[in-house]
């Protein structure tokens, strides 16, 4: 067992970390010596494992025996408790300031087990103007112990002068037969249905075990590639619309009830409400505040699965050029044969790919502050397009 065993189909990349793992092992007093540095950035698009690499990586620098996966200290640090390994996240659309300086001051502890003080920045393209900017002073003069771990889905989305002061690391998309083993060996699935969730997934290892292990998961799916057949008039389309958005809330609902639950419960221990004799001045205000967030991180998650669902439909009009462009390329949704051939025939490659353009377009319009409804019904009429 290693750290590095959820790496999939990222030899390259586990074989550079492994080495800056030796590297800095041989001498943790000499943190610059051969093939370590003290900033590092992962790129790759979404399923990728570029978050697992950063807190693998982190595990195996503070393990004393180079990511064994075993011993308390990558256990801790890929669990998120370790100590001197420690998280830079948001449920926000920017990643604001305060937090960034947060961490930039607990950056420059020294480490607690005489090792590394690691930050991992998980959405480095997220930063604002204000946080980058703090956050660039510390990479400019690192600590002597310090390591900061930034993760971003391409390079172009940090901004110039911190990505030209990181070593950066390109995830790829893995491959379809290596997700699948994966899903064989670590979830006990089925093989047929381990190649069917890897493919349905497109590479991206959590959703593909969600299409394995979750029935619902599945169904969902399901029905958002229903829709290229159902957009015959507007009614269709407004009904379309309305189903995947519902359909989105659902599923995001039990991920945020749950953090809020957490939350409001940890709230209430720090002020000691319900504790005899205790005052709770200013609880009412932090739970307001609280709840506000709450409301922030709901849409977003909203926006999260609504997304999903729009990568589906769009690998389904992939599979549409394919077929019309003649490519012998294996198709995303291969199930759906029939009506992809039918789709096919009866459209030209001209509207097929503005279709896709429309749905890659809703996606950037859902970053902003504009309601999901209106934006996937406006897709929906884009999609019905001409017969």
């Amino acid at each position: 067992m290693s750290v590095w065993e959820d790496l999939v189909g990222q030899e390259r990349i586990v074989e550079t970390l492994a080495m800056a793992v030796a590297a800095a092992g041989g001498d943790v007093d000499s943190p610059q010596s051969a093939g370590m540095t003290h900033a590092w950035l992962f790129t790759g698009p979404p399923g990728s494992g570029r978050s697992n690499a950063a807190r693998a990586f982190a595990a195996a620098l503070q393990c004393e025996h180079g990511g064994c996966g075993e011993c308390l200290a990558c256990r801790t640090s890929l669990a998120g408790s370790h100590a001197d390994v420690r998280n830079l996240v948001t449920d926000k659309a920017q990643l604001t300031l305060e937090p960034t300086k947060e961490a930039v001051r607990l950056a420059a502890l020294a480490p607690a087990n005489r090792r590394w003080q690691i930050v991992i920045v998980e959405d480095a393209d997220r930063l604002n103007d204000s946080a980058a900017n703090a956050l660039l002073k510390s990479i400019e003069e690192p600590p002597p112990r310090t390591v900061w771990l930034l993760c971003a889905p391409a390079v172009e989305d940090v901004m110039a002068t911190i990505r030209s002061r990181c070593r950066t690391l390109v995830l790829r998309t893995p491959p379809v037969a290596a997700v699948a083993a994966y899903l064989v060996e670590r979830n006990q699935v089925p093989g047929a249905v381990a190649t069917f969730a890897a493919r349905a997934s497109q590479g991206h290892i959590g959703r593909a075990r969600a299409l394995a292990l979750d029935e619902a998961t599945r169904n969902r799916r399901r029905e958002v590639l229903r829709i290229p057949t159902k957009l015959s008039d507007l009614g269709s389309c407004m009904m379309s619309a309305a189903n995947l958005v519902d359909a989105a809330t659902e599923e995001a609902k039990p991920r945020s009830e749950a953090l809020e639950a957490k939350e409001l419960d940890d709230l209430d221990l720090a002020f000691g409400a319900g504790t005899r004799g205790v005052k709770t001045t200013g609880l009412a205000a932090a739970q307001k505040q609280l709840q506000g967030n709450h409301r922030q991180r709901s849409k977003r998650f909203v926006k999260d699965c609504i997304d999903r669902s729009l990568l589906d439909l769009a690998s389904f009009y992939r599979d549409v050029v394919l077929v019309q462009l003649g490519s012998d390329a294996k198709l995303v949704n291969e199930e759906l044969r029939h009506d992809i051939d039918a789709m096919a025939r009866a459209t030209t490659g001209d509207l097929t790919a503005r279709k896709l353009a429309a749905i890659f377009e809703t996606r950037l319009r859902l970053e902003g502050e504009i309601a999901p409804l209106l934006a996937v019904e406006s897709l929906m009429i884009a999609l019905r397009g001409a017969p």
